[in-house]
């Protein structure tokens, strides 16, 4: 079949390097893509958000499956725009409905669906401008320090941690009156803070059955021992060594059962990703967030370690029949390191060479913020490249792919040396 892979990341280099091992794909196409993923399939400039553009290309090149990277496309109802033409309908499209896509296009939707269903979540409330005052009443009913959440997309920026109840006023009026996060911050969720230790679970669903992926720990701050500004993530780690049975099954009892449920009770359709942001507070999982796509970069630490032919798995989930399938993991550990533009998350240049990438033999390397242009390839983002590599345990992965970050350069480069620190 034809396969048409939407966004331009890491997330969705890996993609492309594992679809393109199936025997089950003949062409491989990535809108937009990157230096990475243009050298495994054919890139297409094409934005994510442009419908009809993507309509265009898909009858073009008889596309008979999209899947879905980023968050964008779906929360702006690619899948409804699909199953509404009648052009369309026959393409199977990887990632939920517009309805369901709220889950992460909304974090009060979230919420609201969380209480709904019973999974264990932060208590909330939500507040607008015109409320602001009762904003500020509900932050002093709260212990320090304070979590407010823009209610819209606002590209993983959203979200501020405040210990100074002052500080959390002042940045409430920030969001809502002066539109610190621009439309996204129109409405903010203020969440009491709950102290633990966070990671991703991640599962497939067909809309009525799922399946489990391996457990991932991704590392959001720029500085060594997670200290400085949040950033899309600095590195990941699968799977997590304290996520044991005991806790993966109140995982998937407590929270994974009840929201598949929970999208079949509501009639949310839903076929693809469901990531699932998760804090273990006293032994006890709860939901931070979710997301209604994979995560990046723990795409490119989980992906790898998947054994089953990817493309059968996405076939099942469009025929709804994904419980006949069995997954393989490799029971290796994968440790993925990214590579930065000095300054990120902040201001920083595009446009500096890229060198030594294509000599590594013992880590994979997927492109993220990486282009070609006359002949080289050169920086074009915050994150530019990540290095995933196996070992038995966390220590022997990571060393593998700090070895392997030794041959590559460009100007600037930034990256963690502490992943997986705090475990």
């Amino acid at each position: 079949m034809n396969i048409l892979i939407l966004g331009a990341g890491g997330r969705e280099h890996t993609f492309a390097w594992k679809i393109a091992q199936s025997p089950l794909c003949k062409a491989l196409f990535v809108a937009p893509g990157n230096s990475g993923t243009a050298s495994i399939a054919t890139n297409l400039a094409i934005s994510v958000t442009d419908f009809e553009g993507i309509k265009k290309q898909v009858l073009a090149h008889s596309i008979n499956m999209v899947v879905v990277g980023p968050e964008d496309p779906l929360v702006n109802g690619i899948y409804d725009f699909f199953l509404e033409d009648s052009d369309l309908q026959h393409v199977a499209v990887i990632g939920p409905q517009k309805a369901a896509a709220q889950l992460e296009g909304s974090k009060e939707f979230a919420k609201k669906f969380l209480f709904r269903h019973n999974i264990p979540t932060a208590a909330y409330e939500s507040f607008t401008k015109a409320n602001l005052e009762a904003g500020y009443a509900f932050l002093g009913t709260l212990k320090p320090p304070y979590v407010l959440k823009a209610d819209g997309l606002a590209a993983g920026k959203g979200v501020l941690i405040i210990s100074d109840i002052k500080e959390a006023k002042q940045e409430l009026k920030n969001m809502l009156v002066d539109s610190k996060f621009g439309a996204a911050s129109t409405k903010v969720v203020i969440e009491e803070f709950l102290d633990g230790i966070e990671l991703s679970c991640f599962v497939l669903t067909d809309g009525k059955h799922y399946k489990l992926l391996p457990t991932a720990k991704d590392y959001k701050r720029i500085g060594e021992g997670d200290t400085g500004l949040n950033t899309g993530g600095m590195g990941a780690i699968s799977p997590v060594p304290f996520a044991d049975a005991v806790l993966l099954k109140k995982i998937e009892d407590r929270i994974v059962k009840p929201t598949v449920e929970g999208l079949i009770t509501d009639q949310l359709p839903y076929k693809g990703f469901i990531f699932i942001g998760l804090i273990v507070v006293d032994n006890e999982p709860m939901v931070i967030e979710y997301n209604v796509r994979m995560g990046d970069p723990e795409t490119e630490a989980v992906l790898p370690r998947l054994k089953t032919d990817l493309v059968e798995i996405f076939q099942a989930i469009d025929q709804q029949c994904l419980n006949e399938i069995d997954i393989e993991i490799d029971p290796k550990t994968a440790v993925t390191v990214m590579l930065v533009s000095g300054g990120y998350p902040e201001a920083y240049e595009k446009g500096k060479e890229i060198t030594g990438f294509e000599s590594i033999e013992n880590s994979i390397v997927f492109h993220a913020g990486a282009d070609r242009k006359e002949g080289k390839v050169v920086t074009s983002g915050g994150r530019v490249m990540a290095v995933t590599s196996f070992g038995a345990d966390i220590k022997s992965a990571l060393n593998t792919s700090y070895e392997s970050i030794k041959h590559i350069k460009f100007e600037n480069m930034n990256f963690r040396k502490d992943i997986g620190f705090d475990l």
